[in-house]
């Protein structure tokens, strides 16, 4: 999710949970993503995952970006959506 501002444009970024990420920042902070069940399509499973995660369902245009393999192998579907929240939050 991502806003324009007067200053240029503001990405929400997450924490990870629990205790391996507990204490640490650097480098932690991440978009918002999980795992596609079998059958879903992509951009309904990052809509169940950030809602999921942030407690709130994103509604609007998304942008799909072209996936990408990781080092790992597992390739990463994203996409953004324009958001245009006014507040301090993405909420």
């Amino acid at each position: 999710m991502y806003r324009r501002r007067k200053d240029g444009l503001e990405f929400l970024l997450v924490h990870p949970g629990g205790p391996f990420w507990k204490g640490k920042d650097a480098g932690a902070w991440t978009i918002p993503k999980g795992e596609i069940e079998a059958g879903e399509e992509a951009l309904a499973a990052a809509r169940r995952e950030f809602a999921e995660e942030l407690g709130f369902k994103p509604e609007g245009s998304f942008i799909e970006l072209t996936p990408i393999k990781q080092k790992g192998g597992k390739t990463v579907w994203t996409c953004f959506e324009k958001t245009d929240s006014k507040s301090g939050s993405f909420s």
